[in-house]
């Protein structure tokens, strides 16, 4: 695992306590309700088209940034102790924005009927894909964060940056291509698999 850039009894490094995962996981799962409340207004108030796909795009985007960096930055992730803090923040993050789906989001019928349809008419079908996914990209990006620990400041926008510009170029050579995803999706994609292999890369240099 990545190294120690700074000392186990530090308190800027590898929080993995209860009280972190539970205070960060609600800021987290706060920031994803609010992205999916502009993700639906942007879908209302623009008409279809190149803008709105953008616009949505850089609402994925910005929430994908929180969710796979800010866990870790929470988390003072350096060694193993402080990535699992992340991965918890992560996984606690999805149960809020659980309660916030519930809620608030469902009772205002925020998705579309074949949101639900997915999943034979059953709004369940997505919620354990995403506490599975929300707890993977927290974990992804504590590791990127404790990599670049170990070779210097470890920042939320040292980390994220990377990622970000990897990802808008994945997805716009993907949309150029012509597959057949929308350029919100393209983004979400192309940020996961970015961030895992910038985890795998920190993984092989510390082994």
């Amino acid at each position: 695992m990545p190294a120690t850039a700074a000392p186990p009894s530090s308190p800027a490094a590898d929080r993995s306590d209860s009280r972190t995962a539970l205070t960060g996981g609600v800021v987290v799962g706060a920031a994803t309700g609010l992205a999916v409340v502009l993700f639906v207004a942007t879908t209302r108030l623009l008409p279809p088209g190149s803008l709105r796909g953008a616009v949505e795009a850089l609402v994925v985007l910005a929430a994908a940034v929180v969710a796979g960096f800010v866990p870790g930055q929470w988390s003072g992730a350096r060694t193993q102790d402080g990535i699992a803090g992340a991965a918890a923040i992560g996984l606690v993050g999805t149960v809020v924005f659980t309660a916030i789906d519930i809620v608030v989001l469902r009772p205002f019928k925020a998705y579309p009927w074949t949101w639900d349809a997915i999943g034979g008419g059953s709004s369940w079908w997505y919620l354990p894909v995403w506490w599975m996914l929300g707890t993977f990209v927290a974990w992804m990006g504590g590791i990127v964060t404790a990599g670049q620990a170990a070779r210097g400041e470890a920042t939320l926008l040292r980390g994220a940056l990377p990622t970000v510009a990897a990802t808008v170029i994945l997805a716009a050579v993907a949309r150029l291509a012509g597959l057949a995803v929308s350029l919100p999706a393209a983004t979400g994609g192309a940020f996961t698999l970015v961030l895992t292999a910038l985890a795998l890369a920190a993984l092989a240099r510390k082994a």
